[in-house]
């Protein structure tokens, strides 16, 4: 089993990697005190779910983990209240949801993480994914970022029951 860290001061480990990383505009907040839209990335242990990627800009990653293309009409629904909240919905969609197909490169790759998914607590956070950077190491909206190639290293020795733990 692999063991990935993100930390506070903007350093991601991971194996033979160590590498600079984006999280949120907000810094770090205990799940507990996570809430939708603070920009906050939560502190803990999340599991690596699934592998998306956009089929029209990259092949699959080479991973363990399960792969999926993003479509056009794919959103991750952050409506407090909603029933879908915190899940993925095609768009468009009755009630706010992010849209996955994106025209910068962030979610070109985009891993979700089991963050507030069993069970999902409504207003306790949405779509905090582990993505790839905007510009230079911009903040995230809560997520964590890794540019490109570094991505692509943790995602080649990620296997299913992996997990990223963001520390302060």
């Amino acid at each position: 089993m692999a063991e990935f860290l993100a930390q506070s001061v903007g350093r991601f480990v991971g194996g033979e990697i160590t590498t600079r990383c984006a999280l949120g505009k907000g810094g770090v907040r205990t799940a507990e005190d996570k809430i939708e839209g603070d920009g906050a990335t939560p502190l803990g242990v999340w599991p690596l779910r699934r592998v998306f990627y956009r089929p029209d800009r990259l092949d699959p990653p080479p991973t363990r983990l399960t792969t999926v293309p993003i479509e056009p009409s794919d959103g991750w629904c952050d409506a407090p209240g909603d029933p879908h909240y915190n899940r993925k919905v095609k768009l468009p969609y009755p009630a706010s949801a992010e849209r996955l197909w994106r025209e910068d490169a962030v979610y070109d790759i985009v891993v979700e993480l089991g963050y507030n998914d069993d069970p999902v607590v409504d207003r306790r956070g949405s779509a905090i994914f582990f993505h790839l950077i905007r510009g230079d190491y911009e903040p995230t909206e809560g997520c964590v970022a890794l540019a490109l190639p570094d991505m692509l290293a943790v995602l080649a020795k990620a296997a299913p029951g992996d997990a990223l733990t963001v520390t302060a």
